[in-house]
């Protein structure tokens, strides 16, 4: 298992799950509020042209997130399944 890494630095298209969330508490509070939370899955979907905001899929719903926030939630990539 590979150590916890910022959102912003995985691949679009990866699933992963969070980790840490090292926001300043309010900040923290609005992201709870949009679902995000310790232990749920997430997926990159994609980088604004210019590389800010962000898109990720959460709790079935798209979320738009500044890139200094995303920078702040580690994830957890989920294993890439084994081709059979």
């Amino acid at each position: 298992m590979s150590a916890p890494q910022p959102l912003t630095l995985c691949p679009v298209g990866t699933r992963a799950t969070v980790a840490e969330i090292n926001v300043p508490p309010a900040g923290r509070a609005r992201l709870m509020e949009m679902g995000i939370l310790v232990g749920t899955p997430v997926e990159l979907i994609r980088f604004a042209p210019l590389g800010d905001p962000v898109e990720i899929r959460v709790r079935g719903y798209h979320l738009t997130l500044r890139k200094h926030e995303a920078e702040q939630i580690l994830v957890q990539p989920a294993p890439s399944p084994r081709p059979q």
